[in-house]
């Protein structure tokens, strides 16, 4: 389906020269001879695009915008103005506007905009409708991803958790472990139960037992009464025991025991305490490692780890981070009570370049000081904590607007090649081509 443009300037000449360059590539346009007919016309529906003026008799460029904008948040608005006029246009960038050019209009330069915002647009309703099917599902309550290495993630847990198995989720910090074990108990026939969690790390080794296997009165100083441990509180239900690599040797043999036999007893108590729990843990350690060091019980690993889910880090789903950005975003606004309906293109693209070593977490802080910091409807890069502001762009290859597909591999080719110092071999296997295609290639760059 083609796109419906609308043009809205004062000037004849300039209205009807937008109109037929704009048509010439494809669009349906619609043109506005003052501001109180382009939002007549808008008001209509069926428009994509708003190109306005930004001075005209009636509602101005700006009125026209803050009207659209309260509409429809994040719908593209490109502004035209006139000599004196660019700090008004700049305001209007800060308050939302997609762009503004200076006229007179370069009109490839317009066509690129255009061209640029549409896809924009499309992606923002793209992103919409995966926020609303994981919400009409809400299977993974607040699980937020769609890329391919989420949805493996997805179907591990609806494989496992209707089952008894342990399950170890593993990962770096920050990427969500506990919003993993959420998910697989209620998702399981023990959602009703209930789900306990235990920081194993917080805990020194003698509170760490107390904790999970309680005690009896008398059993050290303070112990003023018997006291149910967490597997007693859990029964039925599900433990899920986070940082599990933390743990204690002496702790891991008695949790060794309780995983073979449901079966404890009390710190202090002879009693013999049975408990049906189903074991939920997680770690951001290698415990393979950590048993090969002799941190860690290979039987105990091999108890809990009857299913493994790997959540992957952050710079591994980049395609997620819209959807996080965008749930964060709306989460933070309402509580902060202000209105924010986007954030700019050179702030998402910073967003996406980042690395994200505190994963989720560190995005959902940077969000969060994002919102808190920004003065209009739109996040931009200046409302981005330092970190993320003065981030090295290091590792991404910018290419500018206008070059031909051969001249866009070649500067491809060539950064990559300088990036890997001349290697050939490993330049060709990161583009993806045989060695001796990159070295034509390179051959026909030296011609």
């Amino acid at each position: 389906m083609g796109f419906r443009l609308l043009v809205i300037d004062d000037e004849k000449n300039i209205r009807e020269g937008l109109a037929e360059s704009l048509a010439g590539d494809g669009y349906d346009i619609v043109c506005a001879e003052n501001g109180d007919e382009g939002w007549k016309i808008f008001s209509g529906g069926d428009i994509d695009l708003v190109i306005t003026d930004l001075k005209m008799p009636g509602f101005s460029g700006e009125e026209i915008m803050r009207r659209i904008l309260s509409r429809e948040p994040g719908f593209p608005v490109i502004i035209l103005t006139g000599h004196g006029t660019i700090e008004q246009a700049v305001n209007a960038m800060r308050d939302g506007a997609w762009d503004f050019l200076s006229k007179p209009v370069d009109l490839d330069h317009l066509s690129l905009k255009v061209k640029r915002a549409l896809e924009n647009r499309e992606l923002y309703f793209k992103h919409r409708r995966m926020e609303e099917e994981l919400e009409r599902r809400n299977q993974f309550k607040s699980i937020i991803g769609n890329s391919r290495n989420m949805r493996d993630v997805f179907n591990t847990i609806k494989k496992a958790a209707p089952t008894k198995a342990s399950i170890l989720v593993t990962g770096e910090s920050g990427v969500g472990k506990e919003l993993v074990a959420d998910a697989i108990h209620e998702l399981s026939p023990r959602k009703d139960m209930p789900l306990i969690k235990v920081h194993c790390a917080a805990l020194s080794a003698s509170l760490l037992e107390s904790e999970l296997f309680g005690h009896e009165k008398g059993a050290f100083t303070g112990a003023l009464a018997r006291r149910k441990g967490r597997f007693e509180l859990a029964s039925g239900g599900t433990l899920f025991l986070d940082e599990i690599g933390e743990i204690d040797q002496n702790i891991q043999i008695k949790l060794l025991r309780v995983l073979q036999e449901k079966k404890f007893e009390r710190v202090g108590g002879e009693q013999t305490v049975e408990s049906d729990v189903r074991i939920i843990a997680a770690t951001n350690k290698d415990l393979k490692t950590e048993i090969e060091k002799g941190n860690f019980r290979e039987d105990l690993y091999f108890r809990l780890n009857v299913v493994t889910i790997n959540v992957p880090p952050l710079r591994e789903r980049k395609d997620d981070i819209p959807l996080l950005a965008a749930a964060f975003m709306k989460e933070f606004a309402q509580e902060n009570g202000k209105t924010i309906s986007n954030i700019n293109e050179k702030a998402r693209s910073r967003l996406y370049a980042y690395e994200w070593p505190g994963n989720i977490r560190e995005l959902r802080n940077c969000i969060e000081s994002a919102v808190v910091m920004c003065q209009s409807s739109v996040i931009t890069m200046d409302d981005l904590p330092p970190a993320l502001r003065d981030a090295s762009d290091e590792g991404w290859i910018r290419i500018r607007q206008g070059l031909s597909m051969e001249e866009c591999e070649k500067i491809i080719i060539q950064e990559t090649l300088s990036s890997c110092k001349g290697n050939k071999t490993k330049t060709a296997d990161i583009l993806g081509i045989g060695r001796k295609t990159l070295l034509r290639k390179l051959g026909e760059y030296e011609e």
